[in-house]
């Protein structure tokens, strides 16, 4: 489906499930001046960089503190069953952008094995791909992202301006994003120079200037309904920050400290957050997530033990590469104080807003819509399959059914199964005690995916 057949695709629908879910009104009809009743909430989506899932004190960490974050879980809903889009950065980001799992979305792995843009071969959006920011505008969202981005190369169709945004602050690639004192960062399309770190200086961090620039957005949006997506860079290396605090006299190596303060200065900015809403008076009609968008890129055994009881960490296709920990808040809808095991994913957001905000998805996609979990209702989710592929070590595939798991580390392997509902760990391979399952995984595979020019699986060592 072309880019102009997919936008009028998603056009305005009147009324529909999630007003009366909801139980609100307004949420009807065509928008004046790009602006909708003020029932249909605004949206933030905080995500941190190679955040384990054993990182915050909600999900029991003991040694990071993370204060702000466990109030968002005690005033909001905590998932243990949430997954990122894949076990790193691009991919993930575009499957939580387009509701595509990685054997559909455009951007499977962070540069490609074939083609792409510039020496690290990004590969970026293409105009016919709709993403969560376009689906929100259909239905009068103003858009904005600061953070880092990684679907789009300057001067392509991936830039965010060009794929929903109406404002956009940060790093287009990883690779940049590395640095937390770069020369530059993209202000819309165009490089605003950083003075504060020339020649060699370390005056601008950029993670601060992105929470400043969701202050900011915040602000002047009080009075529309607004989405912002605030991929921030931390805890991702390398451990750059300005001061470690009072983990600085801590009995840990220098990479430990930094990594605890980064974690524990998104923290503040998300108390920041969130005091402005009160402050504006619109904490109650603003609904926030905060996720990882994969697992912790370092396990920290002994010190962190980032990935909790997990097995695996960042590149891994086992739980601690993908399972991210998922706090949503919104005062009277979400529920308070509760903890969910409804199974869902990155791909999922887009048709969840979707049928929040009344608008309508591409039909196209992988994600349904979770409202029902996020509002504390009844989500029948269990006979639907979660994938997930993944190609810098060869070519390795995940599967979830139920509470099923399956993991193949490379094409001809045989698939291994994990019943997560009594091995949340993956130590006990079952697929020997379950062919039927195993059965019902390999009929999924051979439908679940199609060939991608960029990531192309033929040739790859058998």
């Amino acid at each position: 489906m072309n880019k102009l057949n997919r936008r009028n695709f998603l056009s305005l629908t009147a009324g529909g499930a999630a007003a009366a879910m909801l139980g609100v009104a307004g949420c009807e009809g065509e928008f004046a001046g790009g602006r909708s009743s003020p029932e249909r909430p605004n949206i933030i989506f905080i995500m941190a960089d190679d955040m384990g899932y054993g990182d915050l004190g909600c999900y029991g960490q003991k040694h990071i503190q993370t204060p702000n974050i466990d109030t968002l879980a005690r005033e909001g809903t905590r998932f243990t069953d949430c997954y990122a889009g894949s076990t790193v950065c691009a991919p993930s980001r575009s499957v939580l952008m387009t509701g595509l799992h990685t054997g559909h979305t455009r951007v499977r792995g962070n540069k490609a094995d074939v083609g792409g843009v510039g020496p690290q071969k990004r590969v970026p959006l293409e105009a016919r791909d709709v993403t969560v920011a376009e689906v929100l505008k259909q239905v009068g969202y103003v858009t904005g992202i600061t953070g880092k981005w990684g679907l789009g190369e300057p001067e392509t169709t991936g830039v965010p301006n060009r794929q929903g945004f109406d404002e956009w602050f940060g790093y287009l690639n990883q690779q940049s994003a590395h640095s937390y004192y770069p020369p530059y960062l993209w202000r819309n399309e165009e490089k605003q120079l950083l003075e504060g770190n020339a020649n060699g200086k370390r005056q601008q961090y950029t993670h601060d200037m992105f929470t400043d620039f969701a202050l900011d957005f915040i602000s002047r949006h009080k009075d529309d309904p607004f989405f912002l997506y605030l991929p921030y860079t931390v805890p991702h290396a390398k451990y750059e920050i300005p001061s470690a605090g009072h983990y600085a006299d801590k009995p840990w190596s220098a990479d430990a400290k930094v990594h605890a303060a980064m974690i524990t200065r998104v923290d503040g900015d998300v108390g920041r957050i969130m005091a402005l809403l009160e402050e504006l008076e619109i904490d109650e009609r603003t609904l926030v997530f905060f996720c990882s968008d994969n697992g912790a890129a370092r396990r920290w055994e002994g010190v962190f033990d980032s990935s909790g009881p997990l097995r695996g960490r960042k590149r891994d296709m086992y739980e601690g590469g993908i399972r991210t920990p998922m706090i949503a808040r919104w005062p009277g809808k979400v529920g308070a104080g509760e903890i969910s095991d409804a199974v869902w994913y990155f791909a999922d957001l887009l048709p969840t807003l979707a049928e929040l905000t009344g608008a309508k998805p591409p039909s196209d996609i992988d994600g349904i819509s979770v409202l029902p979990a996020l509002l504390g209702k009844e989500q029948k989710t269990d006979d639907r399959f979660l994938y997930w592929e993944f190609f810098e070590s060869n070519f390795q595939q995940a599967l979830r059914w139920r509470s099923y798991k399956a993991v193949r580390i490379a094409p001809g392997k045989p698939l291994e199964l994990y019943d997560l509902a009594e091995d949340i760990a993956e130590e006990h391979d079952i697929s020997a005690e379950h062919p039927d399952v195993v059965a019902k995984f390999e009929a999924y595979l051979k439908s679940a995916r199609t060939e991608s020019v960029n990531w192309p699986v033929k040739g790859r060592e058998q």
